[in-house]
């Protein structure tokens, strides 16, 4: 039988004296506050990170495959790879899918208005999964192996800017070399995803058009998109496509075309991290006042341990085992407020964003289990190992003084 952990439970079983009571509901309240707040703020963060990443990776795809020479350009060199360097690419595990596409710089003219514009040709094996609910107004086009569609998508931001809609016919214009040419269009669909920066630049179409303006043959294209199941397997992916690609091509994840965006984000992760040691802080400290004041108000009980003969180490364990019990209890609590008022966030999207500021509508909340579980676990040991060091007082107290005192 565990002495110990015996006469804790008794004394949890009998509460806390007048005193210490009020202290010990401010504890618990201070742990329950500070667990709730790194469950919010690290899920409402993640879920930040996460969407972000998932927009960028929707206009290019996790890795992309193009010429040597064309990663920052919209007029590159065409690639034409052979089928069974695809394959090969298709057979590597954790690939999803593979895409070609093809870009293109133009200009939207209207009547009033003149943007420039990338158009973005996609063909008949486009994986449309990332715009098909961002499609707000109008429908997607299909692409076909046999012949041209003239539909095209574009962002809200342009068609408003430019005074366009759904079904109108616009004039695109292309440099040629020395000339320029112009292609006709018609609107399918109106997509918005938050992003301006995209938003503001890509326009989809089928990839027939930039083929035939350049001059391409069918199998011509500006690159090839992988797609891939998980996104930290993102550089080993990578690498490994690199590894069967023709020497004259390259491979690049979007953390590598996009450096500044995956920079910017990695820095929220300083901000989670400032929030939770100010929050364990907090907690460890309220915590290591609440067991000062319970050895205070309890010395005549350690006194007569001592008495007895309990060792100082088994003593402490006893206001140990107790602080313990006060940390779960907050971080029951922590966990019920925290996880309902992500789950609530979640479901109902109760608190919205500046789309323009935020690149999101909605507070977005992403929770994995690991972080649930490694917060507690985190607070747990955090909390406790800051408790051993003030539990030495135990060992100054002298069983005699101790029991007068009483």
């Amino acid at each position: 039988m565990n002495l110990e952990l015996f006469i804790a439970n008794r004394i949890v079983a009998r509460g806390e004296p007048g005193f210490s009571r009020p202290v010990t509901r401010i504890t618990i309240l201070s742990i329950v506050l500070g667990l709730a707040a790194m469950i919010v703020s690290v899920a409402i963060v993640t879920g930040f990170q996460q969407q972000i990443r998932d927009k960028v990776i929707g206009f290019g795809s996790h890795i992309q495959i193009t010429r040597y020479d064309s990663n920052i350009s919209y007029e590159p060199e065409p690639v034409q790879m052979e089928e069974q360097y695809l394959e090969k690419i298709r057979g590597i595990i954790g690939v999803k899918h593979v895409q070609a596409f093809a870009i293109k710089a133009g200009i939207i003219k209207t009547e009033e208005q003149m943007e420039g514009v990338v158009l973005k040709g996609v063909g008949s094996d486009y994986d449309w999964s990332f715009f098909r609910p961002r499609i707000i107004e109008g429908s997607l086009f299909q692409v076909s192996d046999t012949g041209k569609t003239d539909d095209i998508i574009l962002s809200k931001n342009l068609a408003s800017r430019l005074e366009l809609s759904v079904g109108q016919e616009v004039r695109m214009y292309f440099i040629i070399g020395n000339t320029t040419r112009g292609r006709k269009f018609r609107i399918s669909g109106i997509y918005e995803t938050g992003l301006e920066d995209f938003d503001n630049t890509y326009v989809l179409g089928d990839i027939g058009h930039i083929q035939k303006l350049n001059n391409w043959t069918p199998g011509q294209v500006s690159g090839y998109e992988v797609l891939i199941d998980r996104f930290r397997d993102m550089e080993d992916i990578t690498q490994s496509v690199f590894n069967e690609i023709p020497y004259d091509l390259d491979a690049m994840n979007i953390r590598q075309l996009y450096p500044q965006m995956f920079d910017w984000l990695k820095l929220q992760d300083m901000n989670v991290a400032i929030i939770l040691i100010l929050m364990v802080l907090v907690a460890g400290i309220t915590m290591i006042s609440t067991l000062l004041i319970l050895i205070l108000e309890r010395t005549g009980m350690i006194g007569i341990l001592k008495a007895l003969g309990a060792a100082n180490w088994s003593v402490r364990k006893i206001f140990l085992y107790n602080a313990v019990y006060l940390i779960g209890k907050g971080l029951l609590w922590g966990n019920i407020i925290g996880l309902g008022i992500c789950l609530l966030q979640k479901h109902t999207g109760l608190i919205r964003l500046p789309q323009e500021s935020y690149y999101v509508s909605v507070v977005p909340i992403h929770l994995d289990p690991w972080h649930i579980i490694l917060l507690n676990i985190g607070t747990l040991v955090i909390c406790t190992l800051m408790l051993v060091v003030p539990s030495y007082i135990i060992a100054r107290i002298m069983p005699a003084r101790a029991i007068r005192f009483n």
